[in-house]
């Protein structure tokens, strides 16, 4: 709260009431913002002073506009870029419900009272899916001190259990050197790698609890299998698509034209067209995590047809075969 009645603070006061109350739709008269200046800080002024201060407030590098009423042009966030700050905080799957609701509305408070008013429906939490780990906030904070340290940390590792609660995986804790925090498919992973092994791991922050930052340092990438050239992150995440672990195989595959859009949703531009096939199908060529690939296949099954690795295809063909003899087992009667 400013204190009132000091004059020298008039043109913070001024810059304060342009920032909540204007934007270029919603401009401010030399009265109007007296009136304000009166009713929310008990400060007198005249239009002069409010001119003059304005002025002050332009060569100090403030971009207000003086046409057809005063506004404060220039902000932190403009309104789109708040609303997409919103949204992703309202979609998130990570925060616990309270914890969106208190953050959009920091969020909110960054606008002026017109921002406010155009985003009051957005208040469907309970309807949205939100996370449980209330102890997320610290995770996210630990996790980053952590990285930029360059030290170890320890966690508890949880499973949902058929009560839908958290359960530790198991009762020791884990014990990861950190590398790298990502959002994919609106979670936060870690990426990092298990002390006693020397591959990369990948660990869901919602589901870390105690997590407590060691005194010892990292392992050096150049000692963890596949980051022997560091951690080139877009060609991780685009071989990580469901963030599993282990190693990314090359893969030929036949897909329809349609599926390019969902290739490039998926795999970004990491992959290669090699060539037309009959019946208007794409000989296409990619590297993936292959337990990854193997669900993200199942999932496009009717569009996408894996020639190599052979291996792929045998395990693929024989889960499809499974899950038919399991559906028509069910329509004959024979659960």
């Amino acid at each position: 709260m400013y204190a009132t009645g000091n004059k020298k603070m008039l043109n913070m006061l001024i810059l304060e009431i342009l920032r909540e109350h204007s934007d270029q739709e919603h401009r401010l008269t030399q009265q109007e913002i007296i009136r304000l200046l009166k009713s929310n800080y008990d400060m007198d002024c005249d239009r002069r002073s409010v001119k003059n201060n304005i002025l002050c407030l332009k060569e100090l590098g403030y971009e207000i506009s003086m046409e057809a009423g005063y506004c404060l042009l220039e902000r932190e966030f403009d309104d789109a870029e708040l609303r997409m700050l919103i949204d992703s905080v309202l979609f998130s799957k990570n925060l616990t419900h309270k914890q969106a609701e208190i953050l959009i509305e920091k969020l909110k408070g960054m606008g002026n009272k017109h921002f406010s008013l155009k985003v009051n429906h957005v208040s469907n939490l309970p309807e949205l899916r939100h996370g449980d780990n209330r102890q997320l906030m610290y995770v996210l904070d630990t996790v980053n001190e952590a990285i930029s340290q360059h030290k170890k940390i320890s966690f508890i590792y949880n499973m949902y259990g058929p009560d839908l609660k958290f359960h530790p995986k198991r009762e020791e804790k884990y014990v990861v050197n950190p590398y790298q925090m990502v959002a994919n498919n609106g979670f936060y992973y870690l990426i990092g790698n298990y002390d006693k092994y020397d591959d990369v791991s990948h660990y869901r922050l919602d589901r870390m609890t105690y997590v407590e930052m060691l005194p010892d340092k990292v392992k050096p990438l150049n000692q963890v299998a596949g980051l022997e050239h560091g951690l080139n992150l877009p060609k991780h995440m685009a071989e990580h698509i469901y963030m599993f672990s282990g190693d990314s195989i090359a893969i030929n595959m036949l897909v329809k034209e349609i599926m390019i859009n969902e290739l490039v949703d998926w795999f970004g531009k990491d992959f290669y067209v090699i060539e037309k096939r009959r019946d208007n199908q794409f000989l296409v060529r990619l590297k993936c995590n292959e337990r990854a690939f193997f669900h993200w296949a199942l999932q496009y099954g009717p569009y996408v047809e894996v020639l190599e690795p052979v291996a792929l295809r045998n395990k693929i063909a024989e889960t499809v075969s499974e899950m038919n003899e399991k559906y028509h087992r069910k329509e004959n009667g024979n659960v």
